[in-house]
C-alpha cells in the first residue's frame, strides 16, 4: 500500500516587526498522527525558529515539522511576508 501523507497548512496572519522579525500564524494537519495543529513561527532574518518546528518541542511528526518549515521558508523566499 502506497503510504501518502498530505500534511495540510494554512497561514492564517503575520506581522513583521523591526529588526528582520517576522511572525507567522498558521493553522494545519499533521496526516502522519492525524490531529490537527495550530501555532507560531517566527522569522529571524531568513531563519524560522519556534516550538511548532522545534525536534523536541513539538507534538507534531517529523515529517509535518518538515513539511511545515519547507513551505514556509519557499513562501518567506517569495516574499509573501512582506
Amino acid at each position: 500500500m502506497n503510504d501518502v501523507h498530505n500534511h495540510v497548512l494554512t497561514v492564517i496572519d503575520f506581522m513583521k516587526t523591526g529588526h528582520k522579525t517576522c511572525f507567522v500564524k498558521v493553522i494545519g494537519f499533521d496526516a502522519e498522527s492525524g490531529q490537527d495543529f495550530e501555532g507560531e513561527v517566527k522569522f529571524v532574518g531568513d531563519l524560522p525558529f519556534g516550538d511548532l518546528i522545534h525536534p523536541e518541542r513539538s507534538h507534531l511528526s517529523s515529517s509535518c515539522r518538515e513539511f511545515i518549515r519547507d513551505d514556509l521558508l519557499h513562501r518567506y523566499s517569495q516574499g509573501q511576508f512582506e
